[in-house]
């Protein structure tokens, strides 16, 4: 009986041995796979993101305004041709030293206006002539870059400034003499985007165009080229 035991252990070990292996799934191919709308390796694959549309004004900026400029101005190499780098909004709420609920309204504007959250700016030091105390909320920014710069460039010359009564022109001097420009805006009305019913007070605002130009010349040919509608000579004299 033990020599039987025996000689079944030994035929079966070398069963085991000989034996081929289970035959397993075969696995997917990544074109399968992704075709399936799942990863190779079997999990869910995830939708890839689209790529919007680019602003239009910054296509624009590239097909005409870019080849315009490096005619104008002399310039060989496409990189060292102007082009807008950043806007800056900023709008001063100095009620806000005595009620700082007032800062609320401006936020929500500035938001509206320019479709990024903006930055509540604080004092830097204390003004007592002023009654500012260091750290009080007295304004708000916000820095625009890409596709929303170039959007709220469009928006502010093609639909803000002609709203302006009695329009007549940006000063062509607001330049800081490295190519960048100053504009002051009275009222916040002249956006579209400003419900005039839920307004309870104008603000103005301050906004600052920076420019890779290297001098003011050159800036203001390119803001000339994306539509700036500055003020001419006649204009300026009346």
């Amino acid at each position: 009986m033990a020599d039987e035991k025996k000689q079944k252990a030994q035929s079966g070990q070398s069963k085991a041995q000989s034996g081929q292996p289970k035959p397993q799934g075969k696995k997917a191919k990544p074109e399968q796979a992704e075709a399936a709308g799942t990863e190779p390796g079997g999990k869910p694959s995830r939708p890839k993101a689209t790529n919007r549309d680019t602003a239009r004004l910054r296509d624009r900026y590239y097909k005409e305004v870019q080849p315009a400029l490096m005619k104008e101005l002399g310039i060989e190499n496409r990189m060292a041709a102007p082009k807008l780098e950043k806007i800056i909004i900023n709008m001063g709420v100095g009620e806000a030293t005595q009620n700082a609920k007032l800062i609320d309204p401006a936020v929500n504007e500035i938001g509206q206006i320019t479709g990024q959250k903006p930055v509540i700016t604080k004092a830097r030091k204390s003004i007592a002539a002023f009654k500012v105390r260091e750290g009080m909320p007295i304004g708000v920014m916000v820095t625009l870059r890409g596709d929303r710069m170039y959007e709220f460039f469009d928006r502010l010359v093609n639909v803000a400034l002609p709203r302006v009564r009695d329009f007549r022109g940006v000063p062509t001097k607001s330049f800081d003499g490295r190519g960048n420009y100053t504009l002051g805006v009275r009222d916040q009305l002249i956006f579209p985007e400003i419900d005039y019913s839920k307004v309870e007070k104008t603000k103005g605002m301050n906004i600052t165009i920076v420019t890779s130009a290297g001098s003011d010349d050159h800036a203001r040919s390119l803001l000339k080229h994306m539509g700036m509608p500055f003020r001419t000579p006649e204009a300026a004299g009346r």
